[in-house]
């Protein structure tokens, strides 16, 4: 596979593992989980758009 596929598949898996979250934190009964979980789906979804981003334009985030 090459750089960009794999960075484009570990785009897509943080996008994924933070959709998971997500979903964890709409579930989640105690106020401050939720909102830890909501974070930490946040900053997953921005470095996934990040490293996506990055691959649109070629560039190879691993570097």
């Amino acid at each position: 596979m090459s750089v960009a596929g794999e960075s484009g598949g570990r785009a897509r898996q943080l996008k994924a593992k933070a959709q998971e979250l997500k979903e964890a934190a709409d579930r989640a009964t105690d106020p401050e989980q939720r909102q830890r979980l909501q974070d930490k789906a946040r900053r997953l979804r921005e470095q996934g758009e990040q490293e996506s981003s990055m691959q649109d334009r070629g560039m190879d985030p691993m570097v």
